[in-house]
């Protein structure tokens, strides 16, 4: 059963890790996609090509979703292409870790403009076209530090709590348009990002997890998939942890 046949999905930092898994969740379950990606050009097209395949219409667009004229720019450029706009899953995000005391100025603004204020300026363009449709899907990616906090990650958790804060602002909002706006807050999710650290520091992980292992990939978007779809039709303004039981 294709639970998005005929929608048209846009996902914004697709061309790895979770946000390609998601991008190919939602071509298997019919969905038309647009994705971002911004330095991985290379992922970003061979992805497209790989997408292309199954028969729906799949293009990727170069785009920074922090600038606020850029973002307007793809929601245009999404709605002349594709004639509108459905699902939005804000996925892009970045970290720049470091204690408090170590942290700069730079890595402090960065994430937020990424992580955070990109959701809002995607969600102000967005929510133009689906509230003239009156419908429309918001899915946006937090964490479970966003909800409990982590230690020498201050900026990325207030991005990943703000995000929490104005999806559920949203589902207020623009709730009476019938338009849901949802988080999907992953836990310890294998990607290129967790392979390069310690088998043991994986193994410490995965003991404090009460499913006693890491996430797949899969795991947040079949979540996604489901939040997209006509199944999550009475679901808005909540925080679903794909996390194995961590919080």
């Amino acid at each position: 059963m294709k639970l998005l046949e005929g929608k048209t999905a846009l996902i914004t930092g697709a061309s790895k890790g979770i946000g390609r898994k998601i991008a190919e969740s939602f071509v298997m379950h019919g969905a038309n996609v647009a994705f971002t990606y911004l330095s991985s050009v290379e992922k970003g097209l061979s992805l497209e090509q790989e997408l292309q395949k199954e028969g729906c219409k799949v293009k990727g667009y170069r785009s920074d979703a922090s600038k606020f004229a850029e973002a307007e720019e793809l929601i245009n450029n999404i709605v002349a292409d594709f004639g509108t706009l459905d699902i939005v899953v804000n996925n892009a995000g970045i970290t720049r870790d470091g204690l408090l005391m170590r942290m700069n100025e730079e890595q402090w603004d960065t994430v937020i403009e990424v992580n955070l204020k990109s959701v809002f300026n995607i969600t102000k363009a967005a929510s133009k076209i689906m509230m003239k449709n009156r419908k429309g899907v918001f899915i946006n990616m937090s964490s479970v530090v966003g909800v409990q906090g982590n230690a020498g990650q201050g900026n990325y958790a207030a991005s990943k709590a703000g995000i929490i804060g104005f999806s559920k602002s949203m589902a207020k909002e623009l709730g009476s348009r019938n338009i849901r706006t949802n988080v999907v807050a992953p836990g310890f999710i294998k990607t290129e990002m967790t392979e390069v650290l310690d088998e043991k520091v994986v193994q410490g992980w995965e003991q404090s997890i009460p499913l006693k292992r890491a996430g797949e990939t899969d795991d947040v978007a079949n979540a996604c998939v489901f939040l997209a779809s006509d199944l999550s039709a009475y679901i808005t303004g909540q925080v679903i942890a794909v996390d194995g039981g961590m919080l």
